[in-house]
């Protein structure tokens, strides 16, 4: 007799994790669908997942996020325990600790996703921008903030990319090329199939985390 479904499987056919990077890509797409729309399945939250996980860690992605209190990774793609490998700073900027936590879930936990997830009203990317305009500077560390973002502000306006929209989806563009070129590990990922790169941008508004650049994922 055929076993039936739990109602996460009946909603959730991706249930069991992705094994490629189209399939993750698939599910991270689908749910952030079910978030905006308010059907969001909550899955590998409960007691068992619990149970699971004290044996180790498998997760698909792994999301260089910005650590905006508005923007919870795991909920916007409706992901559980154990799903998503999460990295955040101010402005999603990287440094050697954030491109070593990224190859580590690459190499070690064997993800097949990454990605870089900028967002609408991003606080260090309008830093960078009052100081380019006005020479706004922030004190103490949070200059460190407006040295990273700076440089892809110049280049959205080398671009003829003009104001906040324009400047985030340039930021995470030159977030995911630093990555690709500083990662051989990333880069051979991407050339062998077993791994796909996106920059998206969260919306605010409506919650859409809209795809800005993919690669390893046609």
């Amino acid at each position: 007799m055929a076993q039936s479904s739990s109602p996460e499987e009946t909603a959730n056919p991706s249930h069991i994790r992705p094994t490629t990077p189209a399939e993750t890509w698939q599910a991270l797409h689908d749910g952030n669908r079910r978030f905006m729309v308010g059907e969001s399945i909550h899955p590998h939250q409960d007691a068992q997942r619990r149970l699971e996980l004290t044996a180790g860690q498998k997760p698909h992605t792994v999301v260089l996020a910005c650590s905006d209190s508005r923007v919870p990774v795991e909920l916007i793609f409706d992901q559980g325990l154990g799903d998503i490998f999460v990295i955040r700073t101010a402005g999603h900027i990287t440094d050697l600790s954030v491109l070593a936590s990224l190859e580590f879930a690459v190499v070690s936990l064997k993800v097949n996703m990454v990605v870089v997830l900028g967002h609408e009203s991003c606080g260090a990317v309008k830093a960078a921008q009052n100081a380019l305009d006005g020479g706004e500077l922030p004190g103490g560390f949070q200059l460190v903030l407006v040295e990273k973002v700076t440089p892809s502000l110049l280049a959205a306006k080398r671009n003829n990319e003009f104001g906040s929209d324009a400047f985030e989806k340039r930021h995470v563009r030159e977030i995911v090329e630093h990555v690709l070129e500083r990662s051989p590990e990333i880069q051979a990922g991407i050339q062998d199939g077993t791994l796909g790169l996106a920059g998206m941008r969260y919306r605010l508004v409506d919650g859409m985390a809209e795809p800005v650049v993919k690669l390893g994922l046609d």
